[in-house]
């Protein structure tokens, strides 16, 4: 069922700022970005920690506030299944309510969404093999090792 945690995601005020903090800092690599219409470019920066882990960064928050929200901090989280409809009708058969099904991401990706008691968001996803997070996984395995 879940595999893995795919990535944490963090509204943030400052790109730069926090480019330099998990990039140059942490020693995170910037895998790709994502836009939205109707959204501030970049929409998303994806931060490769190793193979198959990321960090979301949401740029353009104004402020540190309440959660969830516009403001920066905690997002969700993301955990990673091999089988997006077996795991949502397992889920459902453990008394989770299930409405609707999977959609497909930006990023070439199958996602549903719960959240838990507390209302915070638990992105659900089954990468696929056409997905951008695979093709970074791909990148990152072809590099030179020190």
């Amino acid at each position: 069922m879940i595999t893995g945690i795919g990535h944490v995601a963090f509204r943030i005020t400052d790109l730069e700022r926090a480019l330099h903090f998990y990039c140059d800092v942490l020693g995170c690599r910037e895998a790709f970005r994502l836009d939205r219409a109707g959204e501030p470019s970049p929409w998303i920066v994806y931060l490769q920690v190793a193979p198959g882990h990321f960090i979301e960064l949401f740029p353009g928050s104004a402020n540190v506030g309440p959660l969830p929200g516009r403001d920066a901090g905690y997002n969700h989280i993301c955990l990673l299944v091999d089988d997006i409809e077996a795991t949502i009708r397992q889920l459902g058969d453990r008394g989770l309510p299930v409405t609707g099904g999977p959609t497909k991401g930006l990023d070439n990706n199958y996602q549903y969404w719960v959240t838990d008691p507390d209302g915070n968001r638990i992105e659900l996803m089954q990468i696929m093999p056409d997905g951008l997070h695979a093709a970074a996984d791909a990148r990152w395995q072809a590099l030179p090792t020190a």
